[in-house]
């Protein structure tokens, strides 16, 4: 098979990447967790990060809103740009970071608090306290996340009262009400049963109409039903990144084709 370039994601000339990755390196202590990333990032699309245990997706995942920054030991190097803004330059406050770069778990952790509160909670942070705006907030975002229908008439209610699907959706319409750039998502269906991850899986699809998804997922058909493209992690490298359809149908690395066909992961 003929090698394509690594590091050549795949968007049109006339647009620019959302997030680019340029020469990342992520130390925690002495091991060296990603190794040279070099990765563009579409706007308004999903992007799945694929690979096996330990190959990196999630620590990449977590540089994307310095989450690494909590973790005694690890250290960064490289650039990743959002909108063309280093991300860990010195201006950059990460807290703030956060608000325009959402992060949903892998297992729902809602609040222990009503449906309502958990919806609130961020916008009263950043300064919402009028109460009419908060209603409006927490019913577009719990219309945004296909909950709204089946929770109107108990947003008083603690939010352990809904089963495990209803709560991921619930953590996703928390993170939209801060209004953020990016959604990041590691592993939000591995909790879930299959109903559940259907739901979810349209949920991504339909939200990259208003923001830019990086999913982490262990599970290639789930990466080849909601992503438009992926991209192919091992031993901390980027292996391959592609249109999803390509990389699942036509891999240009034969490390690739082995992971998704199943020879080793």
């Amino acid at each position: 098979m003929n090698s394509v370039p690594v590091a050549e994601p795949p968007i049109s000339a006339e647009s620019k990447p959302k997030i680019s990755i340029q020469g990342l390196d992520v130390f925690y202590g002495s091991y060296h967790a990603l190794k040279d990333i070099r990765l563009d990032i579409a706007a308004n699309e999903v992007t799945a990060l694929i690979g096996p245990s330990g190959c990196g997706k999630s620590t990449l995942l977590r540089c994307l809103n310095r989450m690494n920054d909590l973790v005694d030991g690890a250290r960064i190097e490289g650039k990743i740009l959002l909108d063309e803004i280093d991300l860990y330059g010195p201006d950059v406050d990460p807290v703030e970071l956060r608000k325009e770069v959402g992060m949903v778990f892998q297992k729902p952790n809602p609040f222990p608090t009503t449906i309502f509160e958990n919806i609130a909670f961020g916008p009263k942070i950043h300064g919402i306290k009028k109460r009419s705006e908060l209603e409006e907030i927490v019913e577009r975002c719990l219309k945004s996340a296909a909950l709204w229908e089946e929770v109107k008439d108990k947003l008083n209610k603690s939010a352990f009262e809904l089963s495990g699907g209803q709560q991921q959706r619930l953590c996703i319409a928390r993170t939209m009400a801060v209004n953020p750039k990016i959604i990041l998502m590691d592993e939000p269906c591995s909790a879930l049963d299959p109903i559940a991850t259907a739901r979810v899986e349209d949920l991504i699809f339909a939200l990259k109409e208003q923001y830019t998804i990086v999913i982490v997922t262990h599970n290639m058909q789930q990466a080849q039903r909601a992503s438009d493209t992926t991209a192919f992690f091992n031993g901390g490298r980027l292996i391959e990144v592609a249109k999803t359809q390509n990389l699942f149908l036509n891999p240009q690395k034969k490390e690739t084709e082995d992971y998704i066909s199943g020879r080793f992961g």
